[in-house]
């Protein structure tokens, strides 16, 4: 049975204060729960010109909100924290959830965020590999000693071990393309792709993922992707208000995007490009155009869509109008 999850917007545009929007992210948390929603996700960046609550903090005050939903992060940014410092952050997560954090780890892609740190975007791939294979040692709660190029501790044991034991489940951010297939495959529980993917792609970069895990006998795992999500009656207005709303972000983002270069980042480069992707890959639609769509990624194997259906100025009741929409004419064709 396909599963999903929602990610609730926590950057906001510039001259916005988080704090006036506090209570409208728990009234989307209590109205993804109420639909059947099964998880809620945050992003994380540094800097830059949009006001932005840091995840962890926020996912402990929505807990309560969330109720039995899981909480994740989409993404943490591994490789600029120590992994000490971050496996003790996420099992306190998992107390105050009651074990239920997913640890969502990306490696990042700001130079501005990076050179602030004072670490080189040359070193963010061996420091992520390092962070996700210490925090997981130190969430098994034994004593750890580890000998890394980056990171070493002697003999030390986490204060604090998850509720959830071994910890809470690590979902890797990674590019869509076979490297980041295989790296997902081999690190992570389960791989969250990215919304711009197409179908057609995704179908060649979920092969890569799952050989790799077979060949490595790590076996079945969620496959997730993201999707952006605007649903109203009339499918041309659906797409004109996600259009406007996700195009408004992406040009935001485009400001301090490091690579903007390759397919990865195609949706990044021009209004027209964002179109392309939209129309390929988001959701901005009818119900029908939804069930259809996730109907496909169902029959590709997907097990878990996490969407998204806020970005920049688009209004709460917009929102919530989308996930009422979703809850009774889209979400009865999954149950």
């Amino acid at each position: 049975m396909l599963k999903f999850g929602l990610a609730v917007m926590n950057d906001f545009p510039p001259g916005v204060v988080p704090a006036d929007r506090i209570a409208l992210l728990r009234e989307q948390v209590r109205a993804a729960r109420d639909a059947g929603i099964s998880s809620v996700w945050v992003l994380q960046h540094y800097l830059g010109g949009m006001p932005t609550l840091q995840p962890v903090p926020l996912l402990s005050a929505l807990a309560a909100d969330a109720g039995d939903m899981a909480l994740g992060t989409n993404m943490f940014i591994l490789p600029l924290r120590h992994p000490v410092e971050v496996a003790e952050e996420f099992a306190t997560l998992d107390h105050l959830t009651g074990g239920r954090a997913v640890a969502g780890f990306g490696m990042g892609y700001r130079e501005n965020e990076f050179a602030s740190f004072g670490i080189p975007m040359s070193d963010r791939l061996g420091r992520y590999e390092e962070g996700v294979r210490l925090v997981r040692e130190l969430w098994t709660g034994e004593p750890v000693t580890f000998e890394g190029e980056h990171f070493r501790i002697d003999d030390q044991r986490i204060s604090l071990p998850p509720v959830r034991p071994g910890g809470p489940p690590v979902w890797i951010g990674a590019g869509p393309h076979r490297t980041g297939a295989l790296r997902a495959a081999r690190l992570g529980d389960a791989w969250i792709v990215p919304p711009h993917v197409t179908p057609e792609k995704l179908q060649v970069v979920l092969g890569h993922y799952q050989k790799e895990r077979d060949r490595l006998g790590r076996g079945p795992s969620e496959l997730v992707v993201r999707r952006e999500l605007v649903l109203d009656a009339d499918r041309d207005r659906a797409r004109a208000i996600g259009v406007a709303a996700r195009g408004a972000l992406t040009r935001e983002y485009a400001r301090y995007n490091a690579p903007q270069k390759g397919e990865a980042y195609r949706h990044l480069q021009t209004d027209r490009a964002a179109e392309e992707v939209a129309d390929a890959s988001y959701l901005f639609t009818d119900p029908p155009g939804a069930i259809a769509a996730l109907k496909a990624l169902e029959a590709q194997g997907l097990t878990y869509v996490i969407l998204r259906a806020q970005w920049y100025d688009l209004p709460q009741a917009q929102v919530l109008k989308t996930l009422e929409t979703f809850r009774t004419e889209v979400l009865p064709a999954f149950r």
